[in-house]
């Protein structure tokens, strides 16, 4: 099944939806002066170059070209290295990230497994001769220096290339398959948004390393059946109710000399968040394993010791933050705290925010104000439905620093802000630079233009105010009630209600197939308030009471056929749509299920604990949020609804055996569904061909299911 060259579904997939292309990854110079960035060569290049956007002279130029890095060869990446992508969902090529020293004139990166350096005023790049596979190289702030990662080690090498050395080194009785220095274990960059493992010291005297022993962890076999000559993978996977990794902390001197940093680890096991700067001790957040206690800890590099600087308690889980906590420049904690019912960020102790917005993330901290990302909380006048917009905070108030509605985010320093921002009336993302708040150039985009214009309405559904998106066909112009999709998330860290054109190619492609699309955010998603996000502790089914609620309150006033629905998704999705024809076919009529969770004892601790608590405490919240226990079917219902499973081999994140165990528990029912099954594939599809066709089988299954053919 294939399209021809130039179809919607060919072209989302050959440009990974739209985002090749386009700038990405901003960081400001202090001075102001530059602004260094990734960004490939055109909308279908896979491969990142990283630039520099010079102020003073004036236009962009690249500062390393991965391709004559590389000679033309092709890149190769170490299992680590595509582990570390796989967390982060990333499926460029090329330069995928890169880091700075404090002025930001040297930039390092790591290249098919090699170390590189960057002069971004000179814009020359060379290779630093070093062991490799080298993961996640880091300069020191004073660049002379790069720290990094290889074989399990934390290694540091000069600037020039000279003196490199070992710093930590997994002990030879463990070895670097089980015992790693420098990097992230898999929860903390699977779920806490914690994808590093090591942070220089502002003096770069010194560094802060995580030491992570993954011997607790109990080991999965992931295999490609399609290739049976090969090896299985054998890969640590804390499934809920098991042992995680042992992560501990050290300072090691740049002599080798190292001070454990001493908490209680064994109440606060989860490392979840490290910041040093010149403007305080090291700060460290630590997490109970239940996440309903943390403490903000501040060490004592010299001895190792720790104090509590801040502690917070939540009845039911404590959420993470990007960007905090830190300390403000005159040594104050910022951090995003729940209080009084809404979200709020809070510099000392004291709230500078309050109901009317929904802090999302800290982005910049400055002497004067804060910088922050937020929606509209539960106190605001104008819910601004699916907009995300960029703050200053201070003692004085709260000034938006993006106007036009739409989804935004920043970076800033030196005076200088890249605004980038998302629209509904505008295909993709735009980067502008301002000055003093002023625009004064757009950074240059290579992103397709993805020929498709979103016929979507942002409304609210329901009597909870649910946020929705509905999506006519482009030619629609008549009142006959259509077919209906269904096409959610649903869940926790997933908003798809979102005021930015690109997100809705894909439920308007649907809607151009003969569907009325919805797209609903319900209780769990995020963006509204504490308790919105929270009400789905001990009890994930609520998300699919909210689809129904959303879904029978917007037929009222949009041509919606109830007697044809459907549902799709992905990971959390695909088990809602499992969730939804298993349990609900009195609205349902056919589901899609994408690497659905079908059983959350097999799914990770720090994710599946948060919502549902311990398995061996709880086991009544798992088995009634579950697809399928030891037992088969959770709750099915009648009448039997067609059912499609979609599954990769390779998945890491949600393994197979969740899809397996599904289809045996409905064939075990005499239950008749279709499974497809995609070798060689994880939890992403970024293969052009299988991400094309996929699209492909479900209009036709979505067909056939509702006999629409």
């Amino acid at each position: 099944m294939t399209t021809t060259s130039d179809s919607f579904p060919r072209r989302h997939a050959r440009t990974q939806r739209f985002t090749l292309g386009a700038p990405r990854a901003f960081t400001v110079a202090p001075d102001g002066s530059r602004v260094v960035f990734l960004r490939s060569a055109s909308g279908t290049d896979r491969a990142n170059a990283l630039w520099v956007l010079d102020q003073e002279a004036g236009g962009e130029r690249v500062a390393a070209d991965p391709r004559a890095l590389l000679g033309g060869a092709v890149e190769r990446l170490s299992a680590e290295e595509r582990a570390r992508r796989e967390r982060s969902r990333e499926g460029g090529a090329g330069i995928v990230g890169y880091a700075t020293d404090a002025a930001v004139e040297l930039a390092s990166f790591a290249l098919s497994g090699r170390l590189f350096t960057a002069e971004l005023r000179a814009g020359t790049a060379r290779e630093l001769p070093t062991p490799g596979p080298v993961i996640d190289p880091r300069p020191s702030p004073d660049g002379r220096q790069v720290a990094y990662v290889a074989q399990g080690a934390l290694r540091v090498v000069g600037a020039d290339g000279e003196d490199d050395r070992a710093l930590a080194s997994p002990e030879p009785a463990t070895g670097p398959e089980r015992v790693t220095y420098g990097l992230a274990e898999f929860v903390a960059a699977e779920e806490m948004g914690r994808s590093r493992g090591f942070w220089w010291a502002p003096e770069s005297d010194r560094l802060l390393v995580a030491r992570v022993d993954d011997a607790p962890v109990r080991r999965w076999w992931i295999s490609d059946p399609a290739h049976p000559e090969r090896d299985p993978q054998h890969v640590p996977y804390p499934a809920a109710g098991t042992a995680n990794a042992d992560v501990r902390l050290f300072v090691f001197a740049l002599d080798g000399v190292r001070t454990e940093v001493v908490w209680d680890r064994t109440r606060f096991p989860y490392l979840a968040h490290v910041h040093w700067s010149a403007a305080g001790a090291p700060l460290l957040l630590v997490q109970a394993r239940d996440q309903r206690s943390q403490l903000f800890l501040a060490v004592d590099p010299e001895t190792g010791a720790t104090r509590m600087v801040h502690a917070d308690e939540d009845p039911t889980w404590l959420e993470l933050f990007a960007g905090a906590p830190c300390w403000s420049p005159s040594g104050r904690l910022v951090r995003i705290a729940d209080e009084g019912g809404a979200r709020v960020l809070a510099v000392g102790e004291r709230p500078l925010t309050g109901r009317q917005l929904h802090v999302r993330a800290v982005l910049d901290v400055g002497s004067d104000d804060v910088l922050v990302s937020a929606s509209a909380g539960e106190g605001a006048a104008d819910p601004e439905t699916g907009e995300v917009h960029v703050y200053r905070v201070n003692e004085l108030g709260v000034e938006r620093v993006s106007q036009e509605p739409g989804v935004h985010s920043a970076v800033r320093a030196g005076g200088v802000t890249v605004l980038v921002s998302a629209t509904l009336d505008r295909p993709g993302t735009r980067a502008r630079v301002l000055r003093d708040a002023k625009p004064t150039v757009t950074v240059t985009s290579y992103a397709e233009d993805p020929g498709l214009s979103p016929r979507v309405t942002l409304t609210q559904g329901g009597a909870r105010g649910i946020p929705c998106a509905v999506l006519m066909p482009t030619d629609y112009t008549g009142d006959t009630p259509l077919p209906v999709l269904m096409d959610p998330y649903g869940g926790p860290h997933g908003p798809r209600v979102v005021a930015a054109h690109n997100a809705h190619l894909t439920s308007q492609w649907f809607a151009d197939q003969g569907f009325a699309v919805v797209v609903a955010d319900g209780r769990g998603t995020p963006g509204r308030s504490p308790a919105w996000e929270k009400a789905v502790h001990h009890d994930l089914t609520v998300s699919l009471d909210d689809q129904i609620e959303a879904l029978q309150d917007l037929a009222k006033n949009h041509p919606l056929d109830l007697s044809r629905v459907a549902i799709r998704g992905w990971s959390y999705g695909g088990w809602l749509a499992g969730l939804a024809v298993l349990r609900r076919p009195d609205v349902f009529h056919a589901g899609i299920a994408g690497a659905p969770v079908t059983d959350w004892r097999l799914y990770d601790t720090h994710y599946t604990e948060r919502y549902l608590g311990d398995p061996a405490a709880h086991p009544e919240s798992y088995a009634k949020s579950s697809l399928v226990t030891d037992d088969g079917l959770v709750s099915p219902a009648e009448p039997h609804r067609p059912l499609m499973i979609v599954h990769g081999l390779a998945d890491d994140n949600v393994v197979v055996a969740h899809s397996l165990r599904l289809s045996s528990a409905l064939l075990a029912a005499g239950r008749p569904h279709e499974v497809l099954p995609l070798s060689g594939v994880t939890h992403m599809t970024p293969q052009e061909q299988v991400a094309e066709n996929l699209l492909l089988l479900q209009v036709d299954f979505l067909r056939r299911a509702l006999d629409l053919t």
